[in-house]
């Protein structure tokens, strides 16, 4: 069985790999890097950032307080760069050796249809060949999307995240548009480092992903980091300015305000990267680029499939790319699998990190399940005390009747890490009963997660019920 994989990114390399494992005779075609969006542009440089962003800030904030004086704490800016250029650099490499160990063929060029089934490559020094293969996965991601503001695209201090991953000076103030995970998260990063940061939101809240509970301990702590919050406050233009670029926006009583800044990040999300692909000419059904999937990741024309970024209606994330890839891959090798999101987590890293999977109670109200809360605050756990100061929070949503876990929703300390309990809890059909009964270790951040689950039942030990 020949595949051909279109796009190297966490989705298409994944595909490409598990459809190897089987027996499969694989070419994976790419046009720019291995990696794709998240290892080159995206997740892995943002948390490289974040992570100096985050020394900087313990270092600033707690280090007095724990004993560690230090004096006159730098940015080299550059190195930050460098530093996430050689991470990224790390695992593209790292990419490549898998693919190759998998004897997975790779092929440097731009893939389209130029007719069902039918796909021609061409190469970067511009010669062409047609793609030979039984079954197609199409893994061509997403690509930042550009909001028709006037004067934005001629204003040279405006950058979307790609421009925010690569400056090469430490910019003094960013005007940030768009209050969603991209916009936050590097928002966060630049904070620490020292830029004066103002973000400006067309909507009335911020983060729609996450539980509201979450989202007020994370907006406080960006408050005190020195980030200033405009909601309702939709962009009318950008304008030139001698510090860079002049935002003009509309507040919510239909004042016109204006904020100046020496560069403004674009961040108002993100759109299938289907362009060059020529959908029609391959009959593949979309909704404006967006490529429609069954469950098994299969399109309208039979054995041609798509993943990832690049498909309409699954979440926009590098984990779900891989899983949607493995369902794919193990689909054309004659496997029935269905592609499942209900364990899928949202990780957040502003700061604190915030993590979220399964139900929140808006969506349980929505959906008429009767339900309990567990609760229990950082504040109350040592090891958070350790690390933070003990700022956050764990919120467990289970059935009313039965204690079946629905949902977890943390802020905090090690939040990314710690939601795969909530996964798996959600995953293995866990209740209450059966997280409480599980023993946690101590002192760790993993037992706020058991206490929650003690204070959903009322009978939480390190916290009032």
């Amino acid at each position: 069985m020949k595949i051909a994989v279109i796009g190297g990114g966490p989705g298409g390399y994944v595909a490409a790999i598990r459809a190897a494992q089987l027996g499969a005779d694989v070419t994976l075609v790419e046009k720019e890097h291995l990696g794709g969006t998240c290892l080159n542009i995206g997740c892995i440089p943002t948390k490289c950032l974040l992570h100096s962003a985050e020394l900087v800030e313990d270092i600033k904030n707690q280090g007095a307080d724990i004993g560690v004086k230090v004096t006159g704490v730098e940015i080299d800016f550059p190195q930050v760069i460098a530093h996430k250029n050689a991470i990224s650099q790390k695992l593209t490499g790292g990419v490549a050796a898998l693919l190759k160990m998998n004897k997975v063929k790779k092929i440097d060029g731009e893939a389209r249809f130029v007719g069902p089934r039918k796909m021609k490559i061409t190469k970067p020094d511009g010669s062409t060949e047609d793609l030979a293969a039984d079954k197609i996965i199409l893994a061509t991601g997403s690509v930042n999307a550009t909001p028709p503001i006037p004067g934005l695209k001629e204003n040279p201090n405006c950058i979307d995240s790609t421009g925010a991953l690569s400056l090469e000076a430490l910019p003094k103030s960013m005007v940030v548009i768009g209050a969603g995970v991209i916009g936050l998260e590097l928002a966060c990063a630049y904070a620490a480092f020292g830029t004066k940061i103002t973000v400006v939101e067309a909507l009335d809240h911020m983060l729609p992903m996450l539980d509201g509970d979450l989202t007020k301990i994370g907006v406080a702590h960006m408050k005190k980091m020195g980030m200033d919050f405009h909601l309702e406050c939709p962009v009318q233009s950008v304008e030139p300015s001698p510090v860079g670029a002049k935002v003009v926006c509309k507040d919510k009583s239909g004042q016109t305000i204006s904020f100046e800044a020496e560069k403004v990040l674009v961040a108002v999300g993100r759109r299938a990267n289907t362009a060059s692909l020529n959908l029609e000419a391959g009959g593949i059904k979309n909704d404006r680029g967006r490529i429609i999937v069954t469950d098994r990741m299969e399109t309208n024309v039979s054995g041609v499939y798509a993943i990832g970024d690049c498909v309409l209606g699954k979440a926009q994330l590098a984990h779900t790319a891989s899983a949607m890839g493995e369902v794919a891959a193990e689909n054309i090798m004659g496997m029935d699998v269905l592609y499942d999101e209900s364990t899928n987590p949202t990780c957040v890293y502003i700061e604190p990190e915030a993590a979220s999977v399964g139900l929140t109670e808006e969506q349980c109200k929505a959906k008429g399940i009767e339900y309990k809360v567990g609760k229990f605050p950082m504040s109350a756990n040592g090891k958070a005390l350790i690390i933070n100061g003990g700022e956050g929070l764990v919120k467990i949503i289970a059935g009313k009747k039965y204690g079946e876990v629905l949902g977890m929703h943390i802020i905090g300390p090690r939040a990314t890490d710690l939601i795969a309990e909530g996964a798996l809890a959600i995953r293995l059909e866990a209740t209450l009963d059966e997280l409480i009964s599980t023993i946690h270790s101590h002192p760790t951040v993993t037992e706020t997660m058991r206490e929650a689950a003690l204070n959903a039942e009322k009978r939480a030990i390190h916290t009032k019920n």
